[in-house]
C-alpha cells in the first residue's frame, strides 16, 4: 500500500505531481538540488492553489493541508522509506540513470520507481538498478493539477504487482489512466509530435499564417488550442528533444524536426516559458 510518495525534481512537473498527491492525503517528500529550487517549486504549488481558491474550486483549509504534507530536502537519503518515487528531473537519460543508481542503494526493496519521462526508455533506466521488476513509467501531463491523463508504462520486466499498484496510485490521484508499452513517445507523443511538426512545416512553407493555421485546427477540428500555440506551451526545446529522440529510435521522417524549429530553439525561442516562440508573450 502506498502512503508515502517521493518526488525527485520539484520543477513544474514534479511540483504538480507533489501537489495532487498531497491533495489526496499522501505524505510527500520532495528532493531538489538546492533549497532555493525547492522553494520555487513550492511557489508553483502555492500559486496553483491560490488560483483554484479564486475560481471557487477549493478553500484555504485545503491549501493549508496540501502545503503541510509536502516536505523538502536536498538529500536523496530522505526518500529511503518512500513507497513510490516519481522522478521528474531534466529529460536527459544519463541524468536519470544517475538518480536511479543512487536511489537503488538507498530505498527499501519494496519501493516502486516511476519515471515521468515523456520520451526516454524506461528499460534503460531500470537497467541501472537491481529492481527492474519494480520499475515503470508514470507520464503525467502539464499542468498536472488540471490535466486528467496519466500514461502508465510497462517494460518487459515490470511485474504485474508493480503495474497494478502504480496504476491504482495514479487513479487515486484522480487521473484517467491508459497503459502503454515502453516505446518512445508512448501513446500521446507518438501521435502528437508528428502533428506539431507538420504544422511547423506548413508555416515554414508559407501555407498560411500562424494564426490561420491555429484557428483552422481550433474551429475546424474542435481543438482547444492550435498546434503552434500548443508547441509554445509545451516548449519548442522540449518538442525538438522529443522529436529527435523518436527519430533516432524509428528513423521515420514523421519525426524529423523541421529546420525552422531547430533554428528557433538555437535562437532562444523556447515558447511561452521564455516569453517568445511562435507567438510573443513578453507584453502579456
Amino acid at each position: 500500500m502506498i502512503k508515502k510518495v517521493g518526488i525527485v525534481g520539484f520543477g513544474q512537473m514534479g511540483s504538480g505531481i507533489g501537489q495532487v498527491a498531497a491533495g489526496k492525503g499522501y505524505e510527500v517528500v520532495a528532493r531538489e538540488v538546492s533549497d532555493d529550487l525547492f522553494k520555487r517549486g513550492l511557489g508553483y504549488v502555492t500559486k496553483n492553489l491560490d488560483k483554484a481558491i479564486e475560481r471557487g474550486k477549493t478553500d484555504e483549509q485545503h491549501k493549508k493541508d496540501v502545503l503541510s504534507r509536502i516536505k523538502g530536502t536536498t538529500d536523496l537519503k530522505d526518500l529511503a522509506d518512500c513507497d513510490i518515487i516519481c522522478e521528474a528531473v531534466i529529460e536527459n537519460l544519463e541524468a536519470k540513470k544517475q538518480v536511479y543508481k543512487e536511489l537503488d542503494g538507498i530505498c527499501k526493496a519494496e519501493t516502486i520507481f516511476a519515471s515521468n519521462t515523456s520520451s526516454l526508455s524506461i528499460s534503460d533506466m531500470a537497467a541501472e538498478t537491481k529492481r527492474p521488476d519494480k520499475f515503470c513509467g508514470l507520464h503525467f501531463f502539464n499542468p498536472v493539477p488540471i490535466m486528467k491523463l496519466c500514461e502508465v508504462v510497462r517494460t518487459i520486466d515490470t511485474s504485474e504487482e508493480t503495474y497494478q499498484t502504480a496504476f491504482g496510485f495514479a487513479e487515486s490521484l484522480g487521473k484517467a489512466c491508459v497503459t502503454a508499452k515502453d516505446s518512445p513517445g508512448f501513446i500521446v507523443n507518438v501521435l502528437l509530435i508528428p502533428y506539431l511538426l507538420d504544422a511547423i512545416r506548413q508555416l515554414e512553407r508559407g501555407l498560411a499564417t500562424r494564426e490561420d493555421i491555429d484557428n483552422g485546427m481550433m474551429y475546424g477540428c474542435g481543438h482547444p488550442m492550435g498546434p503552434l500555440a500548443l508547441t509554445d506551451f509545451i516548449g519548442l526545446d522540449t518538442t525538438l528533444y522529443i522529436a529527435d529522440t523518436m527519430f533516432e529510435e524509428f528513423k521515420d521522417s514523421h519525426y524529423a524536426a523541421p529546420p525552422l524549429l531547430r533554428r528557433m530553439v538555437n535562437a532562444g525561442y523556447m515558447g511561452k516559458k521564455a516569453g517568445r516562440g511562435f507567438y510573443d508573450y513578453r507584453k502579456k
